[in-house]
């Protein structure tokens, strides 16, 4: 198995003055006077550049870099040098609030942050809140980069460059913290071989595509499936800052991608736009490649703008090897269907107590790779978590926490999450963890968050709220609690809703009734003890 670096070479020598990344000037102008352009060769320079520049002060394997580049150019390039040495990375988003990032590197234990020079102060002052504080180096002064610590000298790793670690990403679970996602060479490469044979309806040319992002890198779509698939496939990364409405259409013409990638939340937000005569994009976009539209929008939005978005169903821990994708007709659009199980992947839909359901019933899906290695293109385990690791694993399969059923064709519908997730516009967050921060609230006794629909971003957070004895329970404290909580949680992590409770259903044993409470939130959401807090919910650039 090879590396994301080898195989980037590989692309290079075949394609050399081919496009490899171009980043429009309405996403690039906050650095940059100009758009982006750089073909493989190009980007192989400034790489090797790096390389030479990391290996004199003595990084390499088995180091870990956290990375906070945000969606720009010098993400590819130091990912890539990094990964030539056998180091991982660790990306983080500045937008997350100092405690989470000091989670990150006291969790992930990165040797060195490489920063844009905007966040050095923000990565700084979050090293303070950890046990052992992390070098951090913004780009203007890498010049001055710091010795590797001595402590982590490189040692011989295996043989196989597919086994090494490439990155670690977390991702949120059912308990309070993020789990970090080991994923190793080999996940990021098979990703990048199932895009390339992927077929149906996305198909794709060797050296012809165009595709266009604006999700973050960081997340495994854009660096396993996105930037690993047209690297793999001698395409182009038109990669945005994020995803702005007003000029996505003027984007995606001025780009001439041939390829797009969304989340639920894009269709939703694009259809509401002015009807246009230039709403046909037939003629240039092939398919666009997501998950999660809004079923009520899937059908509208490929009518009104000419090409078919393909539903894929997968998440971090599985990578390619648990993938499953709606590419080939029927996709039965409008059913929130994700189609068929290719050959490559085994799979079950089972009940609560792990036995399978008869086709047409909901169950759980499990996944595995076909075959002698049933753990192959999956990620390599959680950091410091083996019993995460192995409850994710029981059974022989991983288990997904998501509730499917099979169609009498044998496709697979999305119903929804066993997991206390919430997902917002395509962030996970995690229930436990906006109840551990409300429950630090003076005026709230309980508390329980969940998930209530929300016609642009898929899911909301709403909380249901019993206060303290001798509070009112009225708009200015829903105000107030939800302002106190911007100050401390990530802004889209926020209720969006405050709903307040004379008490909350539970067990026998004192635990909440989880899908009791869902669907109470859901009924009260236009009653007088509901106050709708989306409003407050902006989003804020650390200084």
């Amino acid at each position: 198995m090879s590396s994301v670096y080898q195989e980037f070479i590989r692309t290079t020598q075949r394609a050399e003055d081919k496009p490899f990344l171009q980043v429009p000037y309405l996403a690039a102008k906050s650095y940059s006077d100009t758009a982006v352009n750089q073909s493989y060769g190009q980007t192989l320079q400034f790489v090797t550049d790096l390389i030479r520049q990391y290996q004199s002060k003595g990084y390499g394997a088995p180091m870990r870099i956290g990375l906070v580049l945000e969606n720009r150019p010098d993400f590819f390039v130091h990912w890539l040098a990094l990964n030539a040495l056998g180091c991982s990375v660790l990306p983080i988003s500045a937008a997350s609030q100092l405690d989470e990032i000091a989670y990150f590197l006291e969790h992930g234990e990165p040797v060195l942050v490489v920063t844009i020079p905007e966040r050095v102060d923000l990565l700084e002052r979050a090293c303070q809140l950890t046990a052992k504080p992390v070098p951090v180096i913004g780009l203007n002064r890498f010049g001055n980069l710091p010795e590797a610590p001595s402590s982590k000298a490189q040692l011989s790793g295996p043989e196989d460059n597919g086994e090494l670690e490439c990155a670690l990403l977390y991702t949120s679970g059912s308990t309070g913290k993020p789990k970090g996602c080991i994923l190793s060479n080999e996940y990021f490469t098979q990703f990048g071989h199932w895009y390339r044979c992927l077929g149906g309806l996305a198909q794709i040319a060797w050296g012809e595509e165009r595709l266009l992002t604006p999700l973050p890198l960081g997340h495994m779509n854009a660096m396993a499936v996105s930037t690993t698939g047209m690297i793999m496939n001698g395409g182009c990364i038109i990669q945005l800052d994020r995803f702005h409405s007003s000029t996505w259409w003027q984007t995606v013409r001025e780009s001439k991608a041939t390829i797009l990638h969304y989340l639920g939340v894009l269709p939703a937000i694009l259809l509401k736009l002015p009807v246009d005569k230039g709403d046909d994009f037939s003629g240039q976009i092939r398919f666009g490649f997501g998950a999660g539209v809004n079923p009520d929008h899937h059908q509208r939005f490929e009518q009104r703008f000419g090409f078919p978005l393909i539903e894929s169903w997968a998440m971090t821990e599985c990578g390619s090897g648990g993938c499953i994708t709606a590419n080939r007709e029927p996709r039965h659009v409008g059913s929130a269907c994700f189609g068929f199980a290719t050959d490559t992947v085994q799979y079950q839909v089972v009940d609560e107590q792990k036995l399978p359901v008869i086709k047409g019933d909901n169950g759980e899906l499990r996944v595995r790779a076909n075959g002698a290695y049933p753990k192959q293109g999956f990620f390599s385990g959680y950091l410091k978590d083996p019993e995460a690791t192995n409850e994710a694993w029981a059974g022989g399969w991983l288990n997904t926490g998501d509730i499917v059923r099979q169609g009498e064709d044998g496709q697979l519908h999305f119903v929804d999450r066993l997991k206390n997730v919430i997902r917002r516009s395509g962030e996970n967050i995690s229930a436990l963890a906006v109840e551990t921060h409300l429950l630090n609230d003076p005026v709230i006794s309980e508390v329980i968050v969940t998930a209530v629909p929300d016609e642009t971003r898929g899911d909301e957070v709403a909380a249901c709220v019993v206060l303290g004895e001798k509070m009112k329970a009225d708009e200015d404290m829903a105000v107030s609690i939800v302002l106190r909580s911007l100050s401390k949680l990530t802004y889209y992590k926020v209720p969006g809703y405050i709903i307040f409770c004379d008490e909350l259903p539970k067990t026998a044993s004192n635990k909440p009734r989880r899908a009791e409470i869902t669907a109470l939130a859901v009924s009260r959401l236009n009653h007088e003890c509901c106050w709708d807090t989306r409003y407050l919910k902006k989003r804020q650039i650390n200084k």
